[in-house]
């Protein structure tokens, strides 16, 4: 599992990404992806999401939001 400072640079860098490309404040991608299963499946380390690169975790964020 990542530490505490490495899971929170991740994060910062999904939310980021969302924000660039959805085209949305990055406080709603902030909302949005803590709001996501794909944060709880980041933070639950027998599914090693924290392994896969940030563009793929939030390629998972933006599939959820579709679906839904």
């Amino acid at each position: 599992m990542l530490s505490d400072l490495l899971m929170w640079n991740k994060i910062g860098r999904i939310i980021t990404i969302l924000s660039e490309r959805l085209d949305i404040p990055s406080e709603r991608a902030f909302d949005l992806f803590y709001s996501s299963k794909t944060n709880e499946r980041l933070h639950d380390p027998k599914t090693m999401l924290y392994l896969f690169s940030d563009w793929y975790i939030s390629d998972e964020v933006i599939n959820e939001m579709r679906s839904e």
